[in-house]
């Protein structure tokens, strides 16, 4: 059967077609689809990669921040904590010509490697003076910090101000009962072991010990 020209041409088109669609199907497809998948597969690499870099970077941090805690004077031990902690805080409040009225320290019962140690402290003094105390506390190197603050004027229209605080200091207790770091003397403190208080009041450093510390004006 002779084909026409027109017939010719409409089935190599037609042949061409079907070429390009089984190419389609065997070679194309599959091609830009495994490409798809090998970007997509990139893009989460690159951010896992990134993630494990900022991973890595924080651990770098911590580790150095859990050094400074340690040199500073990080306890083992909580009754240590707490006379550190006293000791430092009424130094600091000392210096800023504050008046510490109450000090009560709080041990919390969660189960943790840093257990925490809460405080309230009450006093009165003037703004500067209670603001570079809280200055201090934020800038400290021992294991310290404000996590409630509340300041109100004794009288309206004067610098005569009351505070009271919550701190909360952490210690890390050894697996063999005793001190993680021996105690670290600074510029500001006494040494953790010595009494707490101006006062000649004594202070025990047993681990049960819940009163509150009272301070004269």
């Amino acid at each position: 059967m002779t084909l026409s020209r027109t017939e010719r041409l409409l089935l190599i088109g037609a042949l061409a077609v079907a070429a390009l669609l089984v190419l389609d199907q065997t070679a194309l497809s599959p091609l830009l689809k495994a490409r798809g998948e090998a970007r997509s597969e990139r893009d989460r690499l690159e951010k896992e990669l990134a993630t494990a870099n900022e991973l890595l970077a924080q651990r770098a941090r911590i580790e150095s921040q859990w050094d400074q805690m340690v040199k500073a004077g990080l306890k083992g031990d909580p009754a240590e904590a707490e006379s550190l902690v006293h000791t430092v805080f009424q130094d600091w409040a000392r210096a800023e010509g504050l008046t510490l009225s109450l000090f009560k320290p709080e041990r919390l019962t969660e189960k943790s490697q840093l257990p925490q140690i809460a405080f309230q402290a009450t006093g009165t003094g003037n703004m500067r003076g209670i603001a570079r105390l809280l200055w201090r506390v934020q800038s400290a190197s021992i294991p310290i910090k404000v996590t409630e603050a509340q300041i109100s004027a004794r009288k309206d229209g004067t610098d005569d101000l009351s505070f009271q605080l919550r701190l909360s200091t952490v210690y890390a207790p050894s697996r063999g009962g005793g001190p993680a770091t021996q105690p670290v003397a600074t510029s500001e403190s006494a040494p953790a072991s010595a009494p707490a208080g101006g006062g000649g009041e004594g202070r025990s450093d047993g681990p049960d010990r819940r009163s509150p510390r009272r301070f004269g004006r």
